[in-house]
């Protein structure tokens, strides 16, 4: 999730708003919550991916199943 973010920011890294996605992916299917909001967003925005609101709200609720 946090190599995931670097992308996303550029931190450290030159941004690659795919490969965000790719790692935001592969720790939302871990279960990871931070990972799924992070990933819903780029949903909602169509960062990284094509545009998709209802895979968005799917991974907003799996992390507010999570108390995220």
């Amino acid at each position: 999730f946090n190599l995931g973010l670097c992308y996303a920011t550029g931190t450290g890294v030159d941004p690659d708003h795919a490969e965000a996605v790719r790692l935001f992916r592969l720790a939302a299917d871990q279960g990871n919550a931070n990972a799924q909001y992070h990933l819903g967003g780029c949903f909602t925005s169509g960062t990284g991916v094509d545009q998709d609101d209802a895979e968005a709200v799917r991974l907003f609720c799996l992390a507010a199943d999570q108390g995220y």
